[in-house]
């Protein structure tokens, strides 16, 4: 089985990388070897990097099992969104480089990064969710609910908006665009690494410590809801 991330450390600055030459569907394996990359860097005390493939960040949760249902699903997105849970309070700074699409749970692991820049083009940013006939999951409106810009919020959510990426920069998917976002992030990382570490990482905790807890009462609100559907 091949790795689906990389991991490259230097400068106090850690790169992680997705890339199972598709399109970066969230697999457990995908879900795994990030956590584990994410372990390296907070090891290393090292402020992170996170990338997709060229034209691809992410285009969200595996599908197949998301729709085949079952215990296997609701572990897959409760992993994902304990992701998200990470990166937004991961105690160094956490850079996002969007590299492309963006959709679905690609969008919310893109929005849990301290800064994220994304890459011009003609790519897709969206929270497709309702678009292929899927509720919004809580966790995720949780995650929009505290990044998005409120004009935006009802129509990413629940209309399924299509954005553009510099559509995406006024709806508060992305902070900002540029020709090469992945040397941008680091460039970033670098000069974010600077910040006194210990207030980073409180002050990150004080300010969405909220959403945080948001996050995990409404995975066991969805927990419960998918165990009484009996799917």
């Amino acid at each position: 089985m091949r790795n689906l991330v990389t991991y490259h450390e230097g400068d106090a600055i850690a790169t992680i990388t997705m890339d199972d030459g598709k399109v970066n569907a969230l697999s457990m394996q995908m879900f795994d070897e990030v956590n584990a990359a994410l372990d390296r860097a907070e090891a290393a005390g090292a402020a992170v990097v996170l990338a997709g493939r060229d034209g691809v960040f992410s285009a969200g949760f595996d599908l197949g099992v998301v729709r085949a249902g079952g215990a296997a699903a609701a572990a897959l997105v409760r992993t994902g969104f304990e992701l998200s849970a990470r990166l937004l309070a991961f105690p160094a700074p956490v850079v996002v480089a969007c590299t492309g699409h963006a959709v679905a749970m690609g969008v919310f692991l893109l929005l849990s990064g301290d800064l994220r820049l994304g890459a011009p083009g003609t790519y897709r940013i969206t929270a497709n969710e309702v678009a292929i006939a899927l509720t919004m999951p809580r966790p995720a409106i949780e995650i929009g609910r505290q990044r998005l810009a409120p004009a935006h919020f009802n129509r990413a959510m629940i209309l399924a908006e299509v954005y553009s990426p510099d559509e995406a920069v006024a709806a508060g998917f992305l902070d900002r665009v540029d020709p090469e976002p992945v040397p941008a992030a680091r460039a970033a990382a670098e000069r974010l690494a600077q910040l006194d570490r210990a207030a980073l990482a409180a002050t990150k905790l004080r300010i969405r410590e909220p959403v945080a807890d948001a996050i995990r009462q409404s995975l066991e609100d969805d927990a419960r809801a998918f165990a009484a559907s009996g799917r």
